[in-house]
């Protein structure tokens, strides 16, 4: 049986080019399919344990299609943030190291609410982002009133474990 090292070398030099490949015809950017082939192999060198893989190939693509769905989100994100930022006036706009903090934390804020179900993000962010009231939201989610309740709670709770559990 090969070691991990050898294993993920095989791997590597097996199906690099392949994955890469894939990549590009999926992002039509060699530059970000280089760096996202590099980083789906980055996450298998964080494993532990052995991998023992019949179809290496299926699982490179499992794993590096969550890294294009993270990429293209964190670009819709960018997109929305540099739109907001282009409608405030020029004395307002915050500073180069500013703008990166803020867009870091609207990262983080959008790993966090990635695992809510559509439902319960969207009551959540109408009551936090909108200041809906629960009586609000239930109308315009065509909802009751404790639907709501339990799904920004669901969220709250959601957000609190992500925080604070590990």
């Amino acid at each position: 049986m090969l070691s991990h090292d050898a294993t993920l070398r095989s791997l590597y030099s097996d199906h690099h080019g392949w994955l890469n490949g894939w990549l590009r015809s999926k992002l039509g950017n060699a530059a970000d399919a280089a760096d996202l082939a590099q980083d789906t192999f980055l996450r298998l060198l964080t494993r532990s344990e052995l991998l023992e893989l019949k179809t290496p190939r299926a699982f490179l693509r499992t794993v590096a299609r969550g890294l294009v769905i993270d990429h293209w989100r964190r670009e819709e994100l960018e997109r929305a943030y540099l739109e907001a930022l282009a409608n405030i006036p020029a004395h307002e706009t915050p500073s180069l190291e500013s703008r990166e903090l803020v867009f870091e934390l609207l990262e983080s804020i959008a790993r966090m609410l990635d695992g809510l179900k559509p439902k319960v993000r969207r009551a959540f962010l109408l009551a936090q982002c909108e200041g809906l009231t629960h009586r609000q939201i239930a109308a315009q989610m065509g909802i009751s009133i404790r639907s709501v309740e339990r799904y920004v709670a669901d969220a709250l709770y959601h957000c609190y474990l992500l925080r604070y559990a590990s």
